[in-house]
């Protein structure tokens, strides 16, 4: 899928809100400025949310309860070692969307059954994204 813009990221970002479902894993790969944290954010305010979204850079974790459904932006980039996501929680998320940015840094094992789209520059600016589905996002994707 090409995105032409922020905004084009923008507009995939709130499409995918609108078809996730509780306990949902949705990972974002790509490098530094592609836009995952723009796809995060058009996410986390179609659900809802009023104010900002900062990225959860320094946080890593940052959680928004109060959406339905719940929604736990994480950010792994200063990750460094496996072992320290267990001590992020994250499977305690219960029904909340887990939106993961920089997945790779917990292993090529990590959330099989995540839908992982990943970002990447192509020669003339824009955005190319692809998906990697697993079975119990079929028929849902691409979001319309």
């Amino acid at each position: 899928m090409i995105l032409e813009d922020e905004h084009a990221t923008a507009r995939l970002g709130a499409a995918l809100a609108r078809i996730v479902i509780p306990g949902d894993v949705v990972t974002l790969s790509g490098p530094l400025g592609v836009g995952k944290t723009a796809l995060a954010r058009a996410f986390i305010e179609e659900l809802g949310h009023q104010g900002e979204v900062p990225s959860p850079s320094f946080a890593i974790v940052q959680p928004y309860d109060m959406l339905e459904p719940p929604v736990w932006h994480v950010d792994l980039y200063r990750i460094e070692d496996k072992a320290e996501i267990e001590e992020l929680g994250l499977d305690s998320a219960g029904d909340a969307v887990l939106l993961i940015e920089w997945p790779e840094r917990a292993g090529d094992n990590a959330w099989t059954n995540a839908l992982h789209l990943s970002l990447d520059f192509s020669h003339d600016g824009e955005r190319i994204l692809t998906a990697h589905l697993p079975p119990s996002w079929e028929g849902r994707w691409p979001p319309r």
